[in-house]
């Protein structure tokens, strides 16, 4: 749908796109995997960030994630779409769609035999990013609430000095250690990670305060608390809400384990053993956890807890009674829940009922109202193009304004002719170009723009899955700029094994299957550029 103007909306699996015309999505993002035992390379059970078998022959590093990097991940690739979000010119992006929320047994690439690219595991259980993403995404399309979370735990072994991550909607963050200030964030990366590099852990409290630009007005806070020694079992039942849960042989209730202190804080490295035992009308579906076997202790009633939480699942019998369910582990007393499953009202027979459950689910309207009017400020505005000439095939050079994604102006391949040059329908200073170049996830040009003849940007275009923005420090009024080409096109691609396995047009311009494309040096080629001014 990326050349169809009469579709209603388009998009593809991986990469970024924009559109003045219809809305335009990734329609699956950041597949990256982390199985959500690893927290990072100081946690046990110490697992070294990208460590796993190969995945078709090649190292698997993007899918055995510990959660920190998994988690800097999410950041890193929501960014691509916040930066060209409505409001950022004439043409955007209209978001991206997460690909496997939770974990699932779909195709996976990591060592384990399932997909781990959820921000929450096979049993719902949060993982980190789960927390990042509700930072990032608690509002319409700009900031309206703001909010941070401090990535990890605070458990370490003495002596321990790490990078701590705060995710965080605002511009300025401050972290404290035990309420002494270890410094401040004030230029975050990819608008929503700031970085606190060589903190020395010490048991108690790690806070962030956030802070508006100013760095004095708080607009959010986060914390992590030492956990003590593992005290009790934390048992907490999950039903039905429609009334608990139903007799019927298919309604499942569903259990979480955690290991806490004497306060009730969860340890959040404690990984080990949970002995269940089940009475009365349910029957035991259990849980899941990493195996040495990897059988990933599917129906067994000895399985771990992870990260000092676990869950388990109970079927209902087609008989109405009590079930009691125990947990036992070594050096902690044991816990138990109890409850009562009722009657299927609707069984027809045995095995059949007129009873759907989603028929009877509520649904959450918590994020109240679509907003009536525009849910963002315009930023940027879009300076319309109005004719451009080429060392090379000018007359294709429209192909690179056409708001087509399909479609490129490109060079000869000499760099004598790797240059265009755009007369704007007006007279501006451009504070931003974003542009989205051929071979963008693995080819680097060195180009410089010219504002009629003066050099206002220079340097190496980053790689990305979309677009690029370029940004102009010191904008100079003018009508023409020209991009350049000054030197042979670099090629590595940036993003390994995250591919978009569709093929067709657009991995032709992705050149990620275009064979011999690293050989040809002077080539310029630009699929959509827009010129961009700051809205004061």
């Amino acid at each position: 749908m990326l050349d169809i103007n009469e579709a209603e909306y388009g998009g593809e699996m991986l990469y970024i796109n924009k559109s003045g015309k219809h809305p335009m999505w990734a329609m699956e993002y950041c597949r990256d995997e982390g199985y959500r035992m690893y927290w990072d390379d100081y946690s046990y059970p110490y697992h070294k960030q990208g460590a796993g078998p190969y995945y078709r022959n090649a190292p698997a590093y993007i899918y055995n994630q510990n959660q920190d990097q998994l988690t800097i991940e999410q950041i890193r690739r929501w960014n691509d779409y916040f930066v060209v979000r409505p409001g950022m010119g004439k043409r955007v992006s209209s978001g991206g769609v997460k690909i496997i929320f939770s974990d699932t047994n779909t195709h996976g690439r990591s060592e384990m035999n399932f997909r781990t690219s959820g921000v929450v595991d096979a049993m719902r259980i949060e993982k980190d990013a789960f927390y990042a993403n509700q930072v990032m995404w608690n509002s319409w399309v700009d900031v309206q609430h703001k909010a941070s979370h401090i990535i990890g735990h605070w458990n370490y072994p003495s002596g321990v000095v790490k990078d701590v991550y705060v995710v965080s909607t605002s511009p300025v963050v401050e972290l404290f250690v035990n309420g002494k200030s270890v410094g401040k964030s004030t230029e975050p990366q990819y608008t929503f990670l700031h970085t606190f590099k060589k903190i020395h852990y010490q048991a108690g409290e790690v806070k962030a305060i956030s802070y508006a630009a100013d760095g004095k007005t708080v607009e959010s806070e986060a914390s992590h608390k030492t956990a003590g020694r593992a005290d009790h079992l934390r048992l907490t039942l999950m039903q039905n809400p429609d009334g608990g849960m139903r007799a019927d042989g298919s309604d499942v209730a569903l259990i979480q384990v955690e290991v806490v202190d004497k306060d009730g804080q969860r340890c959040p490295v404690d990984n080990r053993f949970i002995h269940w035992s089940l009475e009365g009308q349910g029957e035991w579906r259990g849980g899941i956890g990493k195996s040495p076997d990897g059988d990933n202790y599917i129906l067994a009633t000895t399985l771990p807890v992870e990260a000092g939480v676990s869950r388990v699942l109970v079927r209902s019998t087609t008989t109405p009674g009590n079930i009691r369910l125990t947990a036992n582990a070594a050096d902690l007393p044991s816990a138990n829940v109890e409850w009562t499953t009722t009657a299927d009202k609707e069984q027809i027979n045995a095995g059949m009922s007129r009873y759907l459950a989603s028929d009877h689910l509520q649904g959450s309207l918590l994020r109240g109202e679509t907003p009536a009017g525009a849910s963002y400020t315009d930023k940027l505005r879009t300076i319309a193009i109005s004719s451009a000439t080429a060392g090379a095939n000018e007359n294709e050079a429209k192909q690179s304004w056409d708001d087509n994604e399909l479609s490129e102006w490109r060079n000869d391949g000499k760099l004598s002719t790797a240059w265009i040059t755009y007369q704007l329908a007006e007279a501006v200073a451009i504070d931003e170009i974003s542009i989205k170049l051929t071979g963008w996830r693995q080819r680097s040009y060195p180009i410089e723009v010219l504002a009629d003849n003066k050099i206002v940007w220079k340097g190496n275009t980053d790689k990305s899955l979309g677009y690029i923005s370029l940004f102009i420090d010191k904008p100079v009024k003018a009508k023409t700029y020209t991009i350049r080409q000054t030197g042979s096109a670099t090629e590595k691609d940036a993003f390994g094994q995250v591919t978009e396995l569709a093929g067709g047009p657009a991995t032709e311009l992705d050149l990620y299957k275009t064979p011999g494309s690293e050989k040809v040096k002077g080539e310029l080629r630009i699929v959509e550029i827009d010129f961009l001014q700051k809205i004061k």
